[in-house]
């Protein structure tokens, strides 16, 4: 074969940008794998690419602004995104017109590289982020726990191919900044998703330079900090109220403050309510919130309390709606964290078996739950009109109802009532008589007695015995397919 011919090829697989599915893509190389060698069909197929589009992809971090991450391994990091299949949906996503240019890796991070995109329009000014998950290499190998259980996905299956979990963990993060972004939360608003590719908008100051994140952010005076801390409480609660979504990785690292506005990103993980592990998520974003504004020197609320705040109704808080108003009215009701004790009442919550659903009980506690013991989740599950919360739970204003001594006192009743039964035993004579009860006979054939093993194999051997009577023979049935298939 000439290299005319092969360089053909390879032009047939990656200048025609027509269709869209990973499908027609694997078509197309199956088809050409077969009319190239190995060596050179992989190494023309990159440099082709890189030829066409090298004045409109560039792979080197952006100069512009200060350099976000310092990785030795910088082309090694590239080489995990930027393979001939992820280049040919960035020459999709060029045709279409979104972006004409990629001007360099903005941040790499152990599930992606993000790279800063601009389009040539004299009226597009925007700048654009193109995300494109990692799929050589899984350095963020806990995906699955945020994706089993999710109703979105529950047909999703393949887990263990990188390629397939990647493009289902794209397809959720633009899935849920489209959910965000529709509810009115400050997000990034996502634009294009091809395969594991995700452009969304930049935030920026201009000229490239990112907006900073919250860690970064040099804030004001006090006030300030508590501002930015009740945003964020007011956020996650639109989250789980009105996207009914929960962050699963909220922190000072993954939101950014935007033209003096709070900005929620990286929403990969973020999963429904009803994920059977959604409510420890929630716990640990309330963590992670918390610590960060107490380090900025600020009082925060109980854990326990805003887990309230968060999840329940607002008619049993006696919110109106979920406005800014409303939220910071009924905040400033709630008690601050001022003493130690309270730092152990946020440990004892966090450690907490938060029972979601009966299929998330534990054997151990059905028999409590049958007898009503089990009240961890009672307070937190929103109650009827008319109805009164029940003695032991704790009320919207934090007040909690202390039933610790009813029950001290039933524990006491029943010891004294086993210490007086024990007083009546004298001499090991009770007033119960001992019954001793049958051992039930081990199942299963392996201790099955020699007798019965043999009139049971006897009695099978007679059944086939007489089904073989009524069996149809051999020749007799080819004779009957034959003429179904002749038909004559």
């Amino acid at each position: 074969m000439s290299s005319e011919e092969i360089l053909q090829g390879v032009e047939d697989i990656h200048l025609n940008t027509s269709s869209d599915s990973d499908s027609e893509y694997e078509l197309e190389e199956e088809t050409t794998t077969k009319s190239l060698p190995l060596s050179s069909r992989t190494i023309t197929e990159k440099e082709d690419i890189v030829t066409k589009y090298a004045d409109k992809i560039k792979t080197d971090p952006i100069k512009k602004g200060p350099k976000i991450t310092k990785d030795r391994a910088n082309r090694a990091t590239v080489e995990q995104v930027l393979d001939p299949r992820t280049l040919r949906f960035l020459a999709k996503i060029i045709n279409k017109g979104i972006i004409s240019r990629i001007n360099g890796c903005i941040s790499t991070g152990k599930e992606a590289n993000v790279y800063h995109g601009t389009s040539d329009d004299p009226d597009n000014d925007r700048e654009y982020a193109v995300k494109i998950y990692k799929t050589s290499i899984l350095v963020f190998k806990d995906r699955e726990r945020y994706v089993d259980g999710e109703f979105r996905f529950r047909n999703t299956k393949n887990q263990s191919n990188p390629r397939k979990m990647v493009k289902v963990w794209a397809e959720k993060e633009f899935r849920n900044l489209k959910r965000i972004y529709q509810n009115g939360i400050p997000c990034p608003e996502p634009i294009e998703l091809k395969s594991h590719v995700l452009v969304m908008e930049y935030l920026t100051k201009g000229d490239g330079q990112p907006s900073p994140k919250l860690k970064d952010y040099p804030f004001k005076d006090v006030q300030d900090i508590v501002n930015y801390y009740h945003k964020m409480l007011f956020y996650m609660r639109r989250l789980y109220q009105e996207c009914r979504l929960v962050h699963a990785d909220l922190s000072e690292y993954n939101s950014i403050v935007h033209k003096d506005n709070l900005y929620i990103i990286d929403v990969s993980q973020s999963v429904e309510p009803e994920h059977p592990m959604a409510l420890d998520f929630l716990r640990m974003d309330i963590k992670n919130v918390n610590d960060f504004f107490s380090r900025s020197k600020i009082n925060v609320y109980p854990e326990r309390l805003i887990f309230r705040f968060i999840t329940s109704e607002g008619h049993l808080l006696g919110i109106a709606d979920n406005s800014d108003q409303e939220l910071e009215k009924y905040l400033e009701t709630l008690p601050l964290k001022t003493e130690d004790d309270q730092e152990v009442e946020d440990e004892i919550f966090r450690s907490l078996h938060l029972v979601r659903s009966l299929n998330n009980l534990d054997e151990r506690d059905f028999q409590k739950f049958s007898e009503g013991k089990v009240n961890t989740m009672k307070d937190l599950v929103a109650m009827k009109e008319g109805e009164v919360a029940s003695p032991g739970l704790q009320t919207a204003n934090g007040n909690e109802v202390d039933s610790s001594e009813d029950e001290d006192n039933e524990d006491v009743s029943e010891e004294e009532e086993e210490s007086s039964s024990e007083e009546e035993e004298v001499d090991g004579i009770s007033e119960k008589e001992w019954v001793e009860r049958e051992q039930n006979a081990p199942k299963g054939k392996k201790y099955e007695d020699k007798d019965e093993k043999k009139a049971r194999k006897e009695a099978a051997k007679l059944a086939k015995q007489e089904k073989r009577k009524t069996k149809m023979k051999k020749h007799i049935k080819k004779k009957i397919i034959n003429k179904r298939k002749t038909g004559k």
